[in-house]
């Protein structure tokens, strides 16, 4: 896949981006919940997120009403990372969607988010029990 070619270099797979682009859209969020978003089952997303902390891309903390619970927050170098990749991922839709014209691509990204999306922010900075 084209996109995992661009996405080596940064030292993320597509399920990274992902978490990331999930924490940016919608905040801080409690392990559990992000689980839930991501459809992983909890043991996988410890192993995800230790990955993304291990390149300080995440930072995890307590929950303050809930000690027994970790907060995930995307950190600046995640921000920028995850910018980085938003910008290589569009010169590969540059190169596949060269025989679509702007009003098409601006319809097909319409449709797609429309596809994937129930209109809802699951997370918020302020809402760890989302």
């Amino acid at each position: 896949m084209r996109a995992e070619t661009v996405l080596a270099p940064l030292g993320l797979r597509p399920r990274h981006v992902v978490t990331l682009t999930v924490l940016r859209n919608g905040g801080a969020c409690n392990q559990q919940a992000l689980a839930t978003m991501l459809a992983m089952d909890a043991t996988n997303v410890v192993g995800l997120l230790n990955e993304l902390e291990a390149q300080k891309l995440i930072e995890r903390r307590r929950a303050p009403e809930d000690r027994r619970r970790h907060v995930v927050q995307l950190t600046e170098a995640g921000t920028q990372r995850l910018a980085d990749v938003e910008a290589a991922l569009a010169a590969v839709d540059d190169e596949v969607l060269a025989s679509l014209d702007a009003d098409q691509r601006e319809t097909l990204y319409a449709l797609l988010q429309q596809a994937v999306s129930n209109g809802k922010v699951i997370c918020t900075e302020t809402v760890v029990e989302c």
